[in-house]
């Protein structure tokens, strides 16, 4: 059973999002949580707090959360009917990335989808706030879809790499299982000036092999020193479906991800992006 958590802050890309996540796992049996945190939401309107009490704002803003929830739980039954698919919804007065890490451990989630953007959509960022603090800090894979991103089969994907760290089976078997339906292509990336492995990369290489044997792979190495320009000019010639890369101590991820904003390197993805989290889950 495949557990996916949607938060969602009633925006056009959350529920963009929310339609995607139904449509990529239409094969697997699913369970879907989606999620709405309205702690903020209870302080957001200096006016209201002058004239009402906390309390009462507080039940407007669970009540108005809950009858959203049910609005979209609706709307996604009657898109999509699938059997194989059960759906919970959740109104949390608490904040969005406390939430999504307690539901990822209380449920044991698998995969967190998500806009790449919500409510405030700045357009000049290519993450919002909310996604970032996810990506950066819940140790869950996260799938950021990108606003308007029609679904398209994930038929090519784009998987850059330096083969020096030791993966999470849980997390490659996931990513195996969630595109060989759509018979993917992955391109494992290297970009490097030397096309020799290390003992320690060929043998991670070996274990990416393994684990996403029902995938055809390609081994791809590149030469270059701007990593973000090769990955972007790859998923432009390559007609990239989706971008996948890992988040651990140290690598080229976690230094995107910790910039003051991650779009002074130019990353304006317009594709789905898949961070794999290869921080230990407690």
């Amino acid at each position: 059973m495949r557990k996916i958590l949607i938060p969602t802050d009633f925006s056009e890309n959350a529920l963009n999002a929310t339609e995607y996540a139904i449509d990529l796992f239409k094969y697997e049996k699913s369970e879907y949580y989606i999620m709405h945190a309205y702690q903020d939401d209870i302080y957001a309107d200096e006016t209201l707090l002058e004239k009402e009490s906390i309390d009462n704002i507080t039940k407007l803003v669970s009540q108005k959360s809950s009858e959203k929830l049910k609005a979209i739980l609706k709307k996604i039954k009657n898109i999509s009917p699938n059997p194989r698919h059960t759906y919970h919804i959740i109104s949390a007065n608490n904040l969005l990335l406390d939430e999504a890490d307690k539901i990822v451990d209380e449920q044991n989630i698998d995969i967190i989808v998500m806009g790449t953007r919500g409510k405030t959509n700045d357009k000049n960022l290519t993450f919002g706030s909310h996604t970032l603090q996810v990506l950066k800090y819940v140790q869950c894979p996260v799938l950021a879809i990108p606003e308007n991103y029609k679904y398209t089969q994930p038929k090519h994907i784009l998987f850059p790499t330096d083969y020096m760290i030791p993966y999470k089976r849980r997390e490659l078997k996931l990513l195996c299982e969630m595109v060989s339906p759509y018979r993917a292509v992955i391109d494992m990336l290297y970009v490097s000036k030397s096309s020799k492995l290390s003992i320690r990369q060929e043998d991670n290489k070996s274990f990416i092999k393994e684990e996403l044997c029902k995938n055809t792979i390609n081994f791809k190495i590149e030469n270059g020193k701007h990593i973000i320009n090769i990955i972007y000019k790859n998923i432009k010639e390559n007609h990239i479906d989706m971008l996948v890369m890992v988040n651990t101590r140290h690598s080229f991820l976690e230094n995107i991800l910790y910039q003051s904003t991650i779009d002074e390197l130019s990353l304006h993805l317009d594709i789905p992006f898949l961070a794999l989290q290869n921080m230990r889950r407690n």
